[in-house]
């Protein structure tokens, strides 16, 4: 953007030519500036709700996987750890996809690589209707959604939160991120009726229908950076000149390989302690929320008697709960450690899991409702503050750094989606699957707690002088 455009107070680009101050020339009062018409509404929030949208469009495979096993396996005769092979193939690439469409975005703009996403989770879930094999499901399921909700993962909100905010940047993480559950909240008692009534491939179909249905959208309103809509990010300061500061952008930024720039990132953030303690701790998250609960939750209800759509329904009370919890989160992350913060929250997720083979039952009991709420509000809680360890840490590779956490999640899910269906073949139940992930929350809470404060640059220049 060249330097001849000025910054309005609030932020907003205008054309040079304009008095001081982004105040327009008066011929009244002899050439004096007139007060600048402040833009109440800033961009960044047009934004921040296509992102919101987006993601619930692409939540639709998260809720799918516990409400559609049951009918693939009476209809196909597959076992538990086909499916659940599908599900961790999904996973692991909606984790390895992360920091590599953090990187694309960067290349090629948020926008062409949200849109692509989209399409790809949409195509994916309309060709599962013609599945009659085993193999086939791992295509759809995994291959193909797994590249476009990957591409779609917590790692999009973070892209947007730092290329758009700089004030409320954890609030605004944690609305994003409740997208997500919002998704699940809104999809999931309806694949769970048409799962029964007509059938799954409905189900499927409906899937595919949300995600494409928000494409044009995203098309129209998301913008690929401040830059593009002749704005400063959210909170930011005008600079004193007035000048409006040059943002690169896919095009007018440098040409970079998106594959590389993810490479060299990983590389500089594996040096680093708190690097591999966030990848810990996440790895556990991932298993203990989408790899366990949210695929063998349904299965494990009905084990012990409950109708699918009743476990489906405590699913969907989750995600209310989730999204209530996930902005909590993003509005305490703004004000204290984040560290405390994930250390409180699992902890609490490991009782919770710890007391989960005593409440399943054939009914809904008021100790399951309590589980699910308690359970909701810590669902991905853990996103706001460990984004905010990555952006504080590693700075401007912040976004690309959690795209790698954020995949060491996907993989623990996979693990665990894996292990608990042979766990339950092997043993005919889940129980030996939720202790064990309780113990994994103790472990995960004692790693947050050792994960240190980053000291500023302006911290370290000072300490190095007065060494």
């Amino acid at each position: 953007m060249s330097a001849d455009r000025t910054v309005d107070v609030d932020g907003t680009a205008a054309e040079a030519g304009r008095g001081v101050a982004g105040g327009t020339h008066n011929p009244a009062t002899g050439g004096a500036p007139a007060p600048a018409r402040s833009r109440r509404f800033h961009p960044a929030w047009t934004v921040a709700a296509v992102a919101f949208l987006a993601l619930v469009g692409a939540a639709g495979f998260r809720a799918a996987p516990g409400a559609l096993m049951v009918p693939l396996q009476a209809e196909f005769g597959w076992s538990t750890t086909v499916l659940s092979a599908a599900v961790s193939i999904n996973l692991v690439l909606f984790g390895l996809t992360a920091p590599f469409a953090a990187a694309l975005m960067e290349r090629f703009g948020i926008r062409a690589v949200t849109a692509t996403a989209l399409v790809l989770i949409g195509a994916g879930s309309a060709l599962t209707v013609l599945v009659n094999q085993a193999w086939q499901i791992l295509l759809t399921w995994g291959l193909l959604i797994g590249l476009g909700t990957g591409s779609m993962a917590l790692v999009f909100a973070a892209t947007i939160a730092n290329t758009w905010f700089v004030k409320s940047r954890g609030l605004v993480i944690g609305i994003l991120t409740a997208g997500s559950a919002a998704g699940q909240l809104v999809f999931l008692p309806f694949i769970a009726l048409l799962a029964q009534d007509p059938g799954w491939r409905q189900a499927s179909l409906l899937i595919a229908a949300g995600a494409l249905a928000v494409v044009p959208l995203v098309l129209k309103f998301l913008k690929n950076s401040p830059a593009d809509a002749g704005v400063l990010p959210y909170g930011e300061t005008p600079p004193a000149d007035g000048t409006l500061p040059v943002t690169p952008t896919p095009e007018t930024g440098p040409r970079r390989n998106a594959a590389v720039r993810a490479l060299q990132v990983l590389r500089r953030a594996s040096r680093v302690r708190t690097f591999w303690a966030l990848v810990a701790g996440f790895a556990i998250c991932g298993a203990t929320t989408n790899g366990l609960i949210g695929t063998h939750f349904i299965p494990s209800a009905h084990d012990h008697g409950m109708p699918e759509t009743t476990a489906a329904g405590l699913l969907a009370v989750v995600g209310i709960f989730d999204i209530v919890g996930t902005i909590a989160s993003g509005w305490l992350t703004d004000r204290f450690n984040p560290r405390i913060l994930l250390v409180v929250y699992y902890q609490f997720r490991g009782i919770g899991l710890l007391a989960l083979p005593l409440l399943l039952g054939a009914e809904v009991q008021p100790s399951m409702i309590v589980f699910v709420v308690i359970y909701g509000l810590d669902w991905v809680a853990t996103v706001p503050p460990t984004a905010a360890i990555c952006r504080e840490t590693f700075g401007a590779d912040g976004s690309v750094v959690f795209g790698w956490v954020f995949a060491a999640h996907q993989l623990g899910a996979a693990a665990a989606a894996l292990g608990a269906g042979a766990i339950r073949d092997a043993t005919g139940q889940y129980t030996y699957a939720w202790f064990g992930a309780a113990a994994m929350c103790t472990i995960a809470a004692v790693i947050s707690a050792t994960i240190r404060k980053q000291r500023s640059p302006g911290q370290q220049a000072t300490e190095r002088t007065a060494a």
